[in-house]
């Protein structure tokens, strides 16, 4: 019963709605089916599945609303739930920011679900494990990975009309493998909708040339380089920046968005939507029916999304809000679509445009810099100018005259993707990372603020 055909899903959440009393009733149904296969010295560890489904009823009065959950859906316990959400919204306190709930929409047809990935077994994935652990015990090298794969489904239904459904399936890999000695260390992630697209060998070899490669690391002195950052080491900088787009926190003066008005000036725009802050090439944008990365056609409250332009030729474009401060600041409501709940939730998709050029291309380009696979460990230092700090790891090369030199050391870094976004030399193609879509970039003066004696 864990993954409800849209039918089913609608027809137990009209029967829910059915023993509503209140003024707003909104009913979100979320179920999940999957496995894992944990892998670590070459062998496996754990493996197991999982499953759930949960029903979660939001019931308002006027302004007051309270919110129940359960995961039985007999009768009984369907009434149970909503008259609990009902009994809280009256208990509850006046919400002064309650906007009304949204009637009827009308979505895009997403693809998000494949029968490949839904079929996956655990043969399947014992295979596929196998299929990574075995290059790597030929190289005489030790490796350590994960592999998920998950079905989910939400439905959302309220009394007002509005029926939303989407099933979706993932398949994420990550793998770590080291020399024995520990001296070097390469790592791999790939995550896709389809699991046709999954080759645990192939992403594996990427893992291994780099263990391989890495060995006897020399140092540099830290300082400002020019880098060749592949997706892995740019997709968190990227998706903490657009996490701190909110409108509402521009306009309150929280977030590097901010605007301060002009000294002896009332009014004015509190925020630099339309301000160019970037490389006119940087275009970041979200859009449900991208091929490779696509999300539910909805937010979590329901309503639709379609293609929606962030950043364009370097500007801001827009900026996600809440129904509150959209219809308080007079703008178009702009939410993210529904990224998943619990285990299987993720951070909202976003699709950075890239370039021709290939990673070997970039190379070739370089003169002295450094190729530097991930990034990790990232913590934010200053939320106005987007300062963050973190590390290298996993394969960090030193690049002279277009060739990989030699590997060095990993460094700590102290920089802001805004003034990334304003160094760019060259963009690749994008690739798939964390369900979104980022290419490899090439950035000048890039800021290495120490050494690290980690691997």
């Amino acid at each position: 019963m864990t993954i409800l055909t849209e039918q089913h899903a609608k027809k137990l959440l009209q029967k829910v709605l059915s023993f509503s009393k209140a003024d707003e009733c909104e009913c979100n149904l979320d179920g999940q089916v999957g496995g894992n296969i944990r892998t670590a010295r070459n062998t496996v560890s754990t493996a197991g599945e999982q499953s759930d489904l949960t029903l979660a009823v939001q019931s308002t009065f006027g302004k007051k609303t309270g919110v129940a959950t359960i995961n039985e859906f007999d009768d009984a316990s369907l009434m149970k739930v909503v008259k609990r959400s009902e009994e809280l919204a009256k208990l509850a306190p006046e919400n002064p920011e309650n906007m009304p709930a949204f009637g009827k929409q009308k979505y895009l047809a997403s693809k998000t679900a494949f029968d490949s990935t839904s079929s996956v077994t655990p043969d399947d994935r014992a295979q596929a494990a196998e299929d990574s652990i075995k290059p790597s015990k030929a190289n005489k090298l030790v490796s350590s990975g994960f592999l998920q794969d998950a079905t989910t489904f939400v439905a959302i239904m309220n009394n007002k009309g509005l029926f939303a459904y989407n099933k979706a399936t993932n398949v994420d890999f990550t793998v770590t493998i080291r020399t024995e000695d520990g001296k070097g260390s390469g790592w791999v992630s790939r995550d896709y909708s389809d699991v046709k697209h999954l080759n645990t060998k192939k992403a594996s070899q990427v893992a291994i040339e780099k263990s391989l490669g890495s060995v006897d690391a020399k140092e540099m002195e830290p300082g400002k380089y020019t880098v060749i950052l592949e997706p892995a080491a740019s997709v968190q900088l990227l998706s903490n920046m657009f996490g701190s787009m909110n409108q509402r926190s521009a306009d309150e003066g929280r977030s590097f968005l901010s605007k301060k008005p002009e000294e002896g000036k009332e009014g004015g725009p509190t925020n630099k939507l339309g301000e160019k802050m970037f490389d006119e090439r940087v275009h970041i944008y979200s859009d449900p029916m991208n091929s490779e990365a696509p999300t539910a056609p909805f937010a979590g409250d329901g309503h639709r999304v379609g293609k929606t332009d962030w950043i364009k030729d370097g500007k801001i474009a827009n900026m996600p809000n809440s129904p509150f401060w959209a219809n308080k600041t007079g703008v178009e409501y702009r939410p993210t679509a529904y990224a998943g709940s619990g285990l299987f939730g993720g951070p909202s998709q976003i699709i950075m445009a890239g370039g021709n050029d290939s990673l070997e291309d970039m190379i070739k380009d370089t003169r002295r810099g450094i190729l530097v696979t991930r990034l990790w460990y990232i913590r934010p230092l200053d939320p106005q100018s987007l300062l963050y700090t973190g590390l290298t790891r996993d394969g960090t090369f030193y690049i002279e005259n277009g060739k990989i030199k030699y590997p060095i050391k990993n460094f700590r870094f102290n920089e802001s993707p805004i003034v990334m976004l304003n160094n760019i030399e060259a963009l690749g193609k994008p690739e798939r990372i964390n369900g979104s879509m980022i290419p490899p970039m090439k950035i000048r003066d890039f800021t290495f603020s120490s050494l690290s004696d980690a691997v």
